[in-house]
C-alpha cells in the first residue's frame, strides 16, 4: 500500500524550538529557547489595536494589505533600509515573515531550482526550501566571527542557482553581515542572475555600533531582491503576525499571488495599529537596543560564570554557546537535562545545521526576557557549578 501522506512533509519534525517551549511548560522551566519577549508591548500600539477592533477595521483587508500600512512600510524602508518601494506595487503585508518567506520561495522557485543557504541556520529555512521545489546548497559559517569563506560561496553559484537566502542579523549566531561580504554577495547574485531573499527582521537589534546594511539597497541589487521584515521581534508582538516584503514589481506581483492563496490576508486590525508601531520614532529604537545590549551582558556574564563559552552577538537577541566543558554526549542529551533538572530551556545548536554533528556541543540561548525572568535564570543556572 502507497504512503497516504506527502513525501515533502516526510522527513519533517516537530519544529525543535517549539518543542523546547513545550517541554518548558511541562516541567515548569524558564524558557531561554523560543524568541518571544515576556515583557508587555508599548502601550502606544496595544491602544492602536484595540482602537482599530472599535473602529471596525474587522473584516478583510485587500489581500496585500492595508493602503495605511503599505505606505507606513515604504516611508520606513525608504528611511532605514534606502530602499525606494512604491506601497501600490512593491510592499506585501504578509502573516509574519515566516509566511513571507514561503511566499517569497513559492513566487521564485521552480522544481529543481538550488538555493544557498547560510548555516546555522533558522529552522524554517529548510523545510521552505523542500516545500517550493528547491535543491538546497549550504556554506557554513565559521566561527568565531562566523564568517564565510568566499571562494566556497561562489563555487556554490551556477546556473542552476536561483536564490541565496541571507539573514541578518543572523538567527542563531547575532552575525550581522558586513557591507563589504553583502557586496561580494551582489557580485555573484548579479554575475549569475540570482534573486536574494534576505530576512531582516532583527534589523533593529543591533550592538557595540554595528551598522544594519540591506543588499536591496546596494547597487544592481534593486531588482533581484526580496526584503523580508516585519513588527513581531521590534516591537515585541510575536503574536500579532505582522510581516512585510519589499521588491520590483515584478517579483511583488508574483509574491502576492502565492502569499493570496496561503492566507488571503494578514489580521486587519492589527494592520492598522501597526501604522502607529511604525511611527514611534528613532528613540525608540535607541532604547530599544540599549535595553537588549542590557540583556545580552547580563546572560552573557552569567554562562560564562557557570562554564558555558558564550559568541558575542553583534545583533538579535541569541547567542550561541560553546558546552563541550560539560561533558555530555550531545547538545539534545544536555538541553534535556537543562530544561528536565535545572528548570532551563535552551535550543540544541544541531537543529541549526544540515548535519548534526556540527552544532553538537552547541546551544542557543534567548535573551528577549525580563530582568526578572534572567535573574531567576541565574539562579537556576548557578546550580551547574557544583
Amino acid at each position: 500500500m502507497s504512503s497516504t501522506t506527502a513525501d515533502r512533509v516526510a522527513i519533517f519534525t516537530e519544529s525543535v524550538i517549539r518543542e523546547m517551549t513545550r517541554l518548558a511548560a511541562l516541567y515548569d522551566g524558564i524558557n531561554l529557547a523560543q524568541g518571544y519577549p515576556d515583557f508587555p508591548a508599548p502601550d502606544a500600539i496595544k491602544e492602536a489595536a484595540i482602537q482599530a477592533i472599535r473602529d471596525d477595521h474587522n473584516q478583510y483587508s485587500i489581500t496585500w494589505g492595508t493602503k495605511v500600512l503599505r505606505t507606513a512600510v515604504s516611508e520606513k524602508v525608504r528611511s532605514y533600509n534606502r530602499i525606494s518601494a512604491d506601497p501600490e506595487t512593491g510592499v506585501t503585508i504578509c502573516c509574519g515573515a515566516t509566511e513571507a518567506m514561503i511566499a517569497a520561495l513559492l513566487a521564485i522557485i521552480n522544481p529543481g531550482d538550488e538555493v544557498i543557504i547560510f548555516e546555522p541556520f533558522y529552522e524554517n529555512y529548510g523545510p521552505d526550501s523542500i516545500i517550493s521545489g528547491a535543491v538546497r546548497r549550504y556554506i557554513t559559517l565559521q566561527e568565531p566571527n562566523w564568517e564565510f569563506d568566499r571562494d566556497e560561496l561562489a563555487r556554490l553559484f551556477n546556473t542552476k542557482t536561483k536564490a541565496i537566502i541571507i539573514n541578518t542579523p543572523n538567527n542563531p549566531t547575532g552575525k550581522v553581515f558586513t557591507r563589504e561580504e553583502l557586496e561580494f554577495i551582489a557580485g555573484l547574485c548579479q554575475r549569475w542572475d540570482v534573486i536574494a531573499v534576505t530576512d531582516e527582521i532583527y534589523e533593529h537589534i543591533l550592538y557595540d555600533g554595528t551598522e544594519h546594511v540591506s543588499i536591496g539597497s546596494l547597487d544592481g541589487m534593486q531588482d533581484r531582491t526580496i526584503t523580508i521584515s516585519g513588527l513581531s521581534k521590534t516591537f515585541s508582538v510575536t503574536g500579532w503576525r505582522l510581516g512585510y516584503t519589499v521588491a520590483c514589481p515584478r517579483l511583488t506581483d508574483a509574491l502576492r499571488k502565492a502569499h493570496d492563496f496561503l492566507t488571503v490576508n494578514a489580521p486587519t486590525p492589527l494592520q492598522v495599529a501597526g501604522v502607529a508601531a511604525l511611527h514611534l520614532g528613532p528613540d525608540y529604537y535607541a532604547r530599544l537596543a540599549a535595553d537588549y545590549r542590557a540583556r545580552r551582558d547580563y546572560l552573557l556574564d552569567v554562562l560564562s560564570s557557570v562554564g558555558f563559552e558564550c559568541f558575542t552577538p553583534r545583533g538579535a537577541y541569541y547567542t550561541m554557546t560553546d558546552i563541550s566543558a560539560f561533558g555530555y554526549a550531545d547538545d539534545t542529551e544536555f538541553a534535556q537535562y537543562l530544561v528536565k533538572d535545572v528548570g532551563i530551556a535552551a535550543v540544541p545548536g544541531s537543529s541549526f545545521y544540515r548535519e548534526a554533528h556540527l552544532g553538537r556541543d552547541r546551544l542557543r540561548f534567548a535573551f528577549c526576557k525580563k530582568q526578572s525572568t534572567l535573574t531567576e535564570a541565574a539562579a537556576r543556572l548557578s546550580r551547574l557549578r557544583s
